[in-house]
């Protein structure tokens, strides 16, 4: 069991295969728990009389795959999805996307169709689209992983910025970009194998420190 707490940051960790997505994608019932009880502001969602939609709604949902529309333009993208974004006039809506482009610095891109774009510039897209549905929970599974260290940077400083109150589960493979992280959860063969900060768990978790030690090096793990 794990609790996140309003307005949290947390982490998913764990090798491959290690049950991480799936976790997520149980979040928002793309998948169904075969035990157990997701229960979210109260509500068990894995409840068969719950409008799964309603609960949807207040997820934004960023896939390892980016799900964009190809035919339309970035702008289009940007706004067709977003229930926020519908709420407001057509003026106000493109205002409001364009602005959440340059924050992830695709403004000069508003009207290039996805295929022009890198893997990178839709992994960024998509991010973009989450954010301007103002959910209260972000979800983002391995969303930057196309990303280089100082975009990612950039982008994660954006983000926690808009996304400030809202409850963000994030799945990330490189432990450089998660040190700071509130609770890291770490995952193995489908169970929870430890929780914690970072410098806790390099300290109570053998799985978390094997990962740890293949991308950092002796004096990093040293100094912490």
């Amino acid at each position: 069991s794990v609790d996140v707490q309003e307005g949290e940051v947390v982490v998913l960790l764990g090798p491959s295969g290690s049950g991480k997505s799936t976790l997520l994608r149980c979040l928002n019932q793309l998948e169904t728990a075969t035990s157990g009880k997701i229960i979210i502001d109260g509500h068990d969602v894995t409840d068969k009389h719950t409008d799964i939609n309603k609960v949807r709604e207040n997820i934004g949902m960023v896939f390892q795959h980016f799900n964009l529309f190809n035919h339309l333009t970035v702008l289009d993208n940007m706004t067709l999805a977003p229930v926020h974004l519908k709420l407001m006039n057509k003026e106000e809506a493109r205002t409001e996307a364009l602005r959440l482009l340059e924050r992830v610095g695709l403004a000069d891109k508003a009207d290039a169709f996805p295929s022009q774009l890198s893997g990178g510039q839709k992994q960024r897209l998509s991010i973009a689209r989450a954010i301007a549905g103002k959910p209260e929970i972000y979800i983002f599974d391995d969303s930057f992983s196309a990303l280089d260290y100082k975009t990612d940077a950039a982008l994660r400083k954006a983000l926690k910025e808009e996304t400030a109150d809202a409850t963000t589960i994030i799945v990330a493979q490189r432990i450089s970009t998660i040190l700071h992280a509130e609770q890291i959860i770490v995952l193995d063969e489908g169970r929870i194998a430890g929780i914690g900060t970072h410098k806790e768990l390099l300290k109570s978790c053998e799985v978390y420190h094997q990962i740890a030690a293949s991308q950092l090096s002796k004096e990093e793990l040293d100094h912490e």
